[in-house]
């Protein structure tokens, strides 16, 4: 008798054991899974802040490729982009001065298929001045990122 309950005791003690060792390794298995999570949200990060820094010296082309296609008599009242096209506001001198806008963006290797959205008088600037609103598509050449300014 005494046999069946030490062999009893013992199993009990080694179950405790078991059990305790158990919940340590659930413990390291959460904490694991939670550094994982950590991991891949820094990488998620990395990545934007690498996509961030490669785009940078598009940005500062693309600002210099619209600078140096106004033309004299035409300045820009507003810029914005949305994803892959630059929406710009301005008044010109004229209709013409309008048109050698659009000229030289199509002839930009960086811009492409300008379109005008709106063209109003306004003779606050002038008898013929005109204030336009006009759409630009982005377009990055093959060699973009080795192409000096």
């Amino acid at each position: 008798m005494r046999s069946i309950s030490d062999q009893i005791a013992y199993q009990e003690t080694r179950n405790r054991k078991l059990t305790t060792q158990i919940k340590l390794l659930d413990q390291e298995v959460a904490e694991i899974r939670d550094l994982q999570l950590k991991r891949n949200r820094l990488i998620d990060r990395m990545r934007v802040i690498q996509a961030l820094q490669g785009n940078r010296p598009v940005i500062v082309r693309l600002l210099d490729q619209l600078v140096r296609t106004v033309p004299e008599g035409v300045f820009y009242t507003s810029l914005q982009t949305d994803a892959q096209v630059v929406s710009i506001e301005g008044i010109a001198e004229s209709n013409n001065r309008v048109s050698s806008l659009m000229r030289r963006l199509e002839a930009s290797r960086w811009l492409q298929a300008a379109s005008l959205d709106a063209v109003q008088a306004t003779p606050d600037y002038g008898t013929q001045a005109t204030h336009f609103t006009l759409s630009v598509g982005i377009e990055l050449p093959e060699d973009a990122v080795e192409q000096p300014l």
